[in-house]
């Protein structure tokens, strides 16, 4: 319940922010020095900047109230709609019911405003914004804002929280060297379970598996960098993993997550599903790669090296390791435990690598 709270809040500011102020531009495109365009009649009220400033008020607050209306329905959307239902058929009913809303508030700001201001004449009847041309450009208006900002939300869904702006900037168009940490994360049995449940209900069990998993990575600031097939690759700039043992803490996050819901997932898929995973971080390359498909890429030995962990679990039959460079930076709570398994030589590697695993977590 506090994790959604915090999700709406951060939501609802985002959107109040941007709202204000596409609708304060949009009082400056419209009215700011009309009365000094020849050919254009300006209310005496409305002229010099002084009294500009009455416009550009009351759009923002339209703004403000736009931005707490649609940040409410995209949060609804998202979490009770947009799962059941086509992305395309979503668009449509959210698109209606903004439109639908969008036409109560425009009634309701007029309202007031024609009682707050002189210059403001409103005559309230049924299907008045019909008749209104300035309220269809303004309605134009708010549809390409809304565009706007929500191709920025799928940017930074995409990219992850940072990246997107960086990317937008440049920074990535040659390498450049980052300290970064990753968890490569995997079904355990996987095959076994794909062979019981064929390929049509597995797909809908691992879109169930990472449902769960992605209530979770924003509450410890995880990227997912990939996913592939039935693995997920989680990354965090080395100070952000650390923080609060963020990279440990999504992993175990994860497991409470799940096991919420073992009902469910035993009723419909008659198996539970358990993850395994591997943690490693150090310094590599990260660089925009590709241009019919851009993303940003990382290079290093320390993905690899995560994926080689990760590889170790079944065979000394745990669910997370973690390299002994990693679990000397992280600050470990004094109720959790590691244990360490030894020195491994993992694939494709020369010099053996130090792995711990975390045998209590609170």
């Amino acid at each position: 319940m506090g994790h959604n709270l915090r999700q709406y809040l951060k939501l609802l500011w985002q959107s109040m922010v941007f709202w204000s102020l596409a609708m304060a531009f949009y009082s400056i495109f419209r009215y700011f020095g009309m009365d000094s365009e020849r050919g254009v009649t300006v209310i005496e009220e409305m002229s010099g900047m002084r009294n500009f400033l009455k416009p550009l008020m009351s759009f923002s607050i339209m703004g403000a109230l736009l931005g707490v209306l649609y940040a409410s329905i995209d949060f609804f959307f998202d979490r009770m709609v947009s799962k059941r239902l086509s992305l395309g058929f979503v668009l449509l009913i959210k698109t209606f019911v903004e439109f639908v809303i969008t036409i109560g508030v425009f009634t309701l700001t007029l309202m007031v405003a024609s009682n707050i201001f002189s210059f403001i004449e409103f005559d309230f009847k049924r299907g008045w914004w019909l008749e209104d041309k300035t309220t269809w450009a303004l309605l134009f208006y708010i549809v390409i804002a809304s565009l706007v900002f929500s191709f920025i939300k799928i940017a930074l869904q995409r990219f992850g929280r940072g990246v997107f702006l960086k990317i937008l900037w440049g920074t990535y168009k040659n390498p450049k060297e980052e300290e970064r940490i990753f968890m490569f994360l995997d079904l355990k049995d996987s095959t076994t379970i794909a062979e019981q449940l064929g390929h049509h209900k597995y797909s809908q069990f691992i879109q169930d598996c990472f449902f769960d998993l992605n209530n979770v990575v924003l509450k410890y600031e995880a990227e997912i960098y990939q996913y592939v097939g039935d693995e997920a690759v989680l990354s965090w700039s080395y100070k952000r993993g650390l923080s609060k043992n963020n990279c440990l803490g999504v992993f175990f996050a994860f497991e409470e997550e799940r096991a919420s819901r073992k009902d469910y997932y035993l009723e419909k898929y008659g198996v539970f599903p358990e993850f395994k995973a591997g943690l490693h971080g150090g310094t590599l390359m990260a660089a925009e790669v590709g241009f019919i498909k851009k993303e940003l890429a990382y290079h290093g030995d320390v993905i690899n090296t995560s994926a080689r962990i990760q590889a170790e679990c079944n065979k000394h039959n745990v669910t997370l390791l973690l390299s002994e460079k990693l679990l000397k930076d992280l600050k470990m709570k004094s109720s959790a435990t590691s244990k360490m398994i030894g020195d491994v030589l993992l694939k494709g590697k020369k010099k053996e690598v130090k792995i711990h695993t975390i045998t209590h977590y609170v």
